[in-house]
Order: C-alpha cells, then structure tokens, then sequence
C-alpha cells in the first residue's frame, strides 16, 4: 500500500492566486489600520484558499508486476548453415536459465521462421509483433540471436529497453555463390536473350581463383561448360528453341569448406513466346469456308497472315488480256522455294493441282513439314478428284487417302475415343447442339489419329506427325456452316483455332506431355496423354533423391496428383518417354543470397538504446542487471533494466479538507473576528 497526498484545485490556478494576492492585501490593510481581528481574517483566508486547492489524502493498492525480457531466436534457413543451430541452442539454453535465476522476470521466446514468399528473415517484423503485446514499461530487454542477415530493417519499432545482438557464426567463413542479374522473364523464340552472371567470393577464402567453370543447362539440352572470371559481371547470350516454359540452370562445382552450396546453383525460367506467327494460307477457288479461315488468322493480331486465292485459274479463258488484269501475280518461286522455311503454317484451303505448283514446289512442302513445319489440308471436293493435292510429293506426308467418293449427306461431326483424350478437340463447348455438315470427302486412313468422324465413322479430322513437323487433313469443307448459325452452329471458331495453335506446336495443346504448376513448395504435376492408362511419375529432387508418385484420372487423357516439395531447387519429372524439368523457388532464396554473419544492419540499432552487438565464438556474454540510464553492455556482459512495473488493484481517496469542516471553521472564524473587532 502507498500513501500520498496531492491537491485537485476547484478553480484554476490563476483565479485562486489572484484570491491569495487579495486576501494578502486586505489582511495587511487589517494590520495596518490596527483592527484586532487581522490575524482572524488571515486565518479564515488561508482556510477557504486551502480549500479551493482541493487538498487529497490517497491511499493505493498495487501489485507488483515481473519484468519481461524479449529472447528472440533466428529460426530462418541462414541458421541452419554449419554449426550456427547449435550455437544458438546451446546460447538460448545458458541465456534462459540466467535470466530465469530472477523470479521477478519472465522470458517471452519468440521464434522467427522463413516466409513463404521468400521474404527472407523478417526478424524486425516479429519482433514488432512481439512488442505490441506486451506493456512497453515491462520490458526489461530484448536480446536476439542471430547471424545479422535480416531483410526488414526498416520496419524496426521503437525500442522501450535495451537491445543486445549476439551472432551465430564464425569469423572464418566463407563462401561462393551465383548472382543471376537483368534475368528476362519471357524472350521471343530465335532471339538471343542475354543474362548477365557474377560469381562472388565472400569471407576468408582460403584458396582464392581468378575463374571458376559455370555449368550452363538450358531445359532437356545437355550441359554447357564456360569458364568465366570471378568478381566480374559477364554477360551470356542463350537462343530458345520452344514456345512455353523454359528452365535454365546455371552451376559452379562445390568448393572444399565451402559455408554452403545452396547458393552454387540457380534457376531462372524463361517463357519463351513467338514474336509473330506466320501462316501462309492457299485457297484454290473463293467460297465461304475461305472467308471463315481468313477471319480466324486475321482475328489474332500475332499473326502474319499472307493469303492467296487463285481466281484465274490457267484452264481460264476470257479473252482478257493479261495487262488488262489487276490481279496480283502468285510469287511461287519466292514463296515455296526461298522463303518457304520462314512460315510456321502452310494451309492449303480447297487446292487441286492446276499447274501452278509445280512438283518440285510441292516436294519442298513435304520436306518444310519433315523438317518441323506444319501442312494443314482443308480438303473439299477437289481432294477426290485426279487433280487432287495427294495425287503429289504431298502424298508421303498426308495420314490418309482418298477414295474419289464424295459424300453429299447432312450428318453431325462426332468425337472418337481418341478425339476425347486430345487436346484440340476435348471440352469442346456445347456438343449436344452442334449443328449439321453437308459435305465430306472419304478416304482411307493410313496414319495418324482420327478425332472426329462424319458419316458411317468415316475419318473427319486426322492430326499426324511427320518426322519432325506436323500435318492435319479436315476432309470436308463445311466447317463455315457452325459460324453461320446452320442448325444452331457449332464451336467452329474455337476447333480451328486450337487446331492451328496445335500445328504451330503451342505447348498447351500438345497431346503427350508431362509438366507441373506451382505454388510455393506445391507441385500440381500433370500428365496429359491419348493413352487410357499412364505408370507413376518418378520425382527426381535436386539432392538426388528418388521418389514416385501415382497419378489420378481427372478427365480423359489427363491426370494429375498434388506433391509437396521438401526443398527448392530444380525437380526432374520422369513418366516413360516423358520428361519435365521444373524449378522450385526464386533464381536465388534470400536467405542464401549472402551467408556470412554480419551485425552491421543492427549495429547502429543496437548502439542507439545502448545495447551490445557480440560473437557467440567469443563466448556467451553473462547477464547484469542495471539501473535505467545507464550502459546496458560492457565486455562479456549484457545488462537488462528491472522496471519495477505493477498494477493498481484498488485506490481510496479522502479530501483533507471536506466542505463541512471548511464552513464550520471558516463561520467561526468570522464570526470570533467580528465580535472581537465590535468590542473593540
């Protein structure tokens, strides 16, 4: 219990300084003039002023709270270096029980753990944390044990008590590491995209080299080897070869009594994009499925389209002189000798030979797809005939034959089992409703797969791959009718769309393939194939560690199943034939970005509230207690400020001078003053 007395003034204390200068001067006058009563009026003023200073007696119950003392304990990956996390252990340990020792503080630990979006240690941000739930007038200290690699610095609260910094680590580390610097996060396919690589060397380097050999693997290609200087920006140029995600990996060979090697790698992935799709587009004769697959390619402004209509065929003969004609002449020797390999797609919409390609242009098509490029055939009635496009060198890469029968009968395009598990054609929106075609040509499949059938089954669109390239044959020219509404219409727009992107080998429609999507250290690996059944996936880590993981049928021709990665890095998915390398993780994890022990972020931190900044190498600081005020560090000490804090449980407050008394005594005073005065 403490007692004190303190005044609650009634009128402010001008006015009641004002009454004491009035009330000094009448009593003076009172003495001045002789009056008998002076000393009676001093003491009736001195009485009421009293009472208007408000004078309280208090009396108050308070109970006696701990001190608490902040240990805040690194946790983050940096730590996990050497033998930083035993250090630590062993420091928390010797610092809890000392500090323990005092019953009248309390030990709150607070642990500080990696972030998931690679914030790197967020020590100021828990510490913060830490703080707003406690009274600022308990702390006693902080103390924080870590190797001074924090990435929060700017968020460092006000600090209410002593800070001391005791660092894992030693002074003999060292280490090498990557830097991926102006690392592009997409680059147009056949362009050369640079990357600019550092290779650094920190701390006490025990053997120091000029130059160092980097290991370059780009995707599925084999690894590249280049010897590059240390300490030195150098740029490397790399060309991609495929549209999609494309995973770099850049390597230095691990160093004897290296800190770590975690930062010896890193990943970069790049999304490879085409810079213009370039389609080529022949049609023989004009006719509404034309102006269908011009509006398709036009509609897309990432590709070039060059269309062609022959509309004077040579069998032509009107009598109109030829410099009469504004029609443009067809460049068949620039396009389909010189210029033929700068096309991603050739279309050949209702072409029959009339002589104006000869075979030796259409033998260069069949060796521009064997090569990798892409032939899509929308045949009509003329594929049937003796003038037909297979009646060509185009004959060794078409998957099917014609049988000179055209059928001319309403039927609706049906989906194969085939046609369900391929990406062109699967999902394909409102298939209960599509409308009819009204013509198809019949041929005798040879190779490839047949996704949709028309009439009695017969082979509507067949996709092949030639070699390297790819073609596709739309045995009917009908597929206008579904833009046009016919019978409801049809998904026509969508089909011819993904059937182009597939020719042109966009890495979303591809039909066997094997890749992954992440989400922080979650892999959704999926696997999407035309075959009904598929084995396990075999996950390589980047330790080398194997495991397999069975994969679940969500859909016709794809599976899938969720991974939890135990590290980062880059993760090699094996399935058959099928391979995909996926990197988990930045090009370069904060936490390893550098590794040596370091105070200099929080020495002037520390220096500001008089802290300490120490190496645990040195020894483990022992633990005073300080008056407030004072330095709270010396050598191989840290002190701490007992705050004496407590709570108020009650309080009792008395008035020294109640107003009863006050009239009581002040009338009689006046009145014993007025007598004494009147008698006189």
């Amino acid at each position: 219990m403490t007692r004190s007395i303190f005044l609650d003034p009634l009128l402010p204390w001008p006015m009641i300084v004002g009454l004491f200068v009035i009330a000094l001067i009448s009593v003076i006058l009172a003495g001045w003039k002789g009056l008998s009563g002076w000393g009676l009026r001093a003491l009736t003023s001195l009485v009421i002023l009293g009472s208007l200073m408000g004078p309280i007696y208090q009396e108050e119950i308070r109970t006696s709270l701990t001190d608490i003392v902040l240990l805040i304990e690194d946790a983050s990956s940096s730590q996990s270096l050497s033998d930083r996390s035993e250090q630590m252990a062993v420091a928390i340990e010797d610092l809890s029980r000392a500090i323990a020792s005092r019953d009248t503080i309390e030990i709150r630990r607070v642990r500080v753990a990696d972030v998931d979006d690679d914030g790197g240690t967020q020590l100021m941000t828990a510490l913060s944390e830490a703080l707003a739930m406690e009274s600022p007038s308990r702390i006693a200290g902080i103390i924080a044990v870590t190797d001074g690699r924090i990435h929060d610095i700017q968020q460092t609260p006000t600090l209410p008590a002593p800070m001391h910094v005791l660092l894992t680590g030693r002074q003999k580390d060292w280490d090498r590491r990557i830097i991926v610097k102006d690392a592009p996060s997409y680059a147009i396919l056949g362009e050369p995209v640079t990357f600019t690589i550092r290779i650094e060397s920190d701390g006490a380097v025990p053997v120091p080299d000029a130059s160092v050999e980097l290991h370059i693997t780009v995707d599925r290609q084999e690894t590249e080897s280049r010897i590059i200087p240390v300490g030195e920006d150098i740029p490397l140029q790399f060309t991609l070869t495929h549209s999609g995600r494309n995973v770099i990996q850049f390597s230095i060979d691990d160093f004897f009594s290296e800190l770590t090697n975690r930062n010896n790698s890193a990943l970069v992935q790049v999304n490879g994009i085409r810079d213009r799709l370039r389609v080529l587009l022949v049609s023989g004769e004009p006719h509404q499925g034309g102006r269908a697959w011009r509006n398709l390619l036009k509609s897309d402004s990432l590709v070039d389209l060059v269309h062609f209509t022959i509309l004077r065929p040579p069998e032509k003969q009107d009598g109109v002189l030829v410099n009469e004609l504004s029609l443009i002449a067809f460049p068949t020797r620039e396009l389909f000798l010189e210029k033929i390999s700068d096309f991603d797609l050739i279309i050949f919409d209702r072409f029959k030979r009339r002589g104006i390609l000869p075979a030796i242009y259409l033998e260069n098509v069949a060796e521009y797809v064997r090569n990798g490029g892409a032939v899509l055939i929308s045949a009509g009635p003329a594929f049937a005939s003796a003038d037909s496009i297979f009646r060509s060198p185009l004959s060794s890469i078409l998957p099917a034959e014609p049988s000179a029968r055209i059928i001319q009968q309403r039927f609706n395009p049906t989906i194969t089992d085939i046609g369900e598990r391929h990406p062109v054609t699967s999902n394909l929106p409102r298939r209960d409703s599509w409308g009819s075609w009204l013509r198809q040509v019949e041929v005798h499949h040879q190779t490839g797969n047949t996704l949709m059938t028309g009439v009695d089954q017969s082979p509507l669109l067949i996709l092949d791959r030639v070699n390297d390239g790819r073609v596709a044959l739309l045995t009917s020219d009908h597929a206008w009718l579904w833009s046009r509404g016919y019978e409801g219409g049809g998904p026509q727009l969508e089909l011819l769309r993904r059937l182009a992107h597939w020719m042109m080998k966009e890495p979303e429609l591809e039909e066997e393939t094997l890749w992954a999507e992440t989400s922080g250290q979650i892999m959704q690996i999926i696997r999407r194939t035309l075959k009904t059944d598929i084995g396990p996936v075999q996950i390589v880590s980047p330790s080398g560690e194997t495991q397999t993981i069975e994969l679940e049928a969500v859909e016709p021709g794809r599976f899938e199943a969720t991974y939890e990665a135990p590290e980062t890095g880059l993760y090699r998915l094996i399935e058959g034939d099928q391979r995909a390398l996926i990197g988990l993780g930045p090009a370069a994890p904060r936490e390893f970005e550098k590794t040596l022990s370091d105070g200099a972020l929080l020495e002037s931190i520390v220096s500001s509230v008089d802290g300490g900044l120490m190496r645990l190498e040195d020894g483990l600081p022992t633990v005073r207690f300080i008056r407030e005020g004072r330095r709270a560090a010396g050598r191989g000490w840290i002190g701490l400020t007992p705050r004496d804090a407590y709570a108020t449980d009650d309080v009792r407050q008395f008035p020294l001078l109640p107003a009863w008394l006050v009239l009581l005594v002040a009338s009689s005073l006046i009145a014993i003053g007025w007598l004494r005065e009147g008698r006189s």
